[in-house]
């Protein structure tokens, strides 16, 4: 993955999730889970890491901008 930019992190209230997970279906579902209730900039796909178990998936959260469900 590439290095978090500052960008992603200059404001309180954005974060970036790495997700490590077994298989993209359970990656995929913990990222519906924050992108349903905080704004979301979701990843398309995952990534495996030679050497390394699994894949990994991130995504970068808006926490200021929770959604009105969750109000």
């Amino acid at each position: 993955m590439k290095p978090i930019s500052e960008a992603h992190v200059a404001q309180p209230g954005l974060a970036v999730v790495d997700v490590a997970a077994c298989d993209d279906q359970t990656a995929f579902g913990v990222q519906a889970l924050l992108a349903g209730r905080w704004a979301t900039a979701s990843a398309d796909r995952t990534i495996r890491v030679p050497g390394e178990p699994g894949v990994r998936l991130r995504c970068y959260l808006d926490v200021r901008q929770e959604l009105e469900s969750h109000r």
